[in-house]
């Protein structure tokens, strides 16, 4: 699974390199994530999206938990911040956002915990390199019925991240993991011409498996659920 993850404020410079080489960058737009190190369920979350109406590539904030259209409140009933991703085009909450509202959720990496509850250890997993991340995600447009037509807060661009069985390397760690997406399928992901289906979500999670097998994960200090800043990544001597 993936319930908490980190992202600095350098994705800005590099998604912006990132949409300016597709040619596809909206004529007024920039990237303002403010770095944010312990992102959890419900809160704002940095996400790349293809319009179907401009073909432009947009960065937008959205809420980690996806709404559907038809719920009546923001807060649903059961979890919906991750997405299981076997059978998923099957399941009535995720079948319209398979097939046309894919996005990829940016990640400078995330963690996962270890060992009996009350005393668990927790470990932040990324590229060796430090690299962006991209995660396989759906999003979906919760309309807010309790604001007024002309409220530009009545739009609620909400995200979920898809997960998958952990790879060998992370099974220790968690028995499931994101679906993480090398940047040259980015583009193919999220395009809304293309209407998603199983084998679509089969071949994102191929690739994520080969990803998966590539990260890092190091033993990190505990923290509070209100901590925040750089140091909750900084790796801590195993001894």
């Amino acid at each position: 699974m993936c319930g908490r993850f980190a992202m600095d404020d350098k994705v800005n410079a590099e998604i912006t390199e990132f949409v300016e080489r597709t040619g596809r960058r909206p004529e007024e737009w920039r990237a303002d994530w403010e770095a944010d190190y312990n992102i959890a369920p419900t809160d704002d979350i940095p996400v790349l999206i293809d319009s179907a109406k401009t073909r432009e590539l947009r960065f937008e904030r959205a809420h980690w938990s996806l709404v559907p259209s038809w719920s009546d409140t923001l807060k649903t009933k059961f979890p919906t911040f991750n997405a299981r991703a076997e059978d998923i085009a099957e399941k009535s909450t995720w079948r319209k956002p398979v097939q046309s509202h894919r996005a990829i959720v940016l990640a400078r990496g995330y963690y996962e915990w270890q060992g009996p509850k009350g005393s668990k250890t927790p470990y932040f997993i990324r590229y060796p390199e430090g690299r962006l991340m991209g995660f396989a995600g759906l999003y979906s447009w919760w309309r807010d019925k309790s604001k007024a037509e002309d409220d530009p807060d009545r739009w609620v661009l909400t995200a979920t991240i898809l997960t998958s069985d952990a790879v060998q390397t992370l099974a220790d760690i968690h028995d499931r993991n994101p679906v993480i997406l090398p940047e040259e399928l980015w583009q193919h992901w999220i395009d809304p011409s293309i209407v998603g289906d199983q084998a679509l979500v089969d071949e994102a999670v191929r690739a994520g498996v080969a990803e998966a097998e590539t990260l890092r994960f190091d033993r990190v200090a505990p923290f509070k659920t209100s901590d925040d800043g750089p140091q909750l990544i900084q790796p801590v001597d195993a001894a």
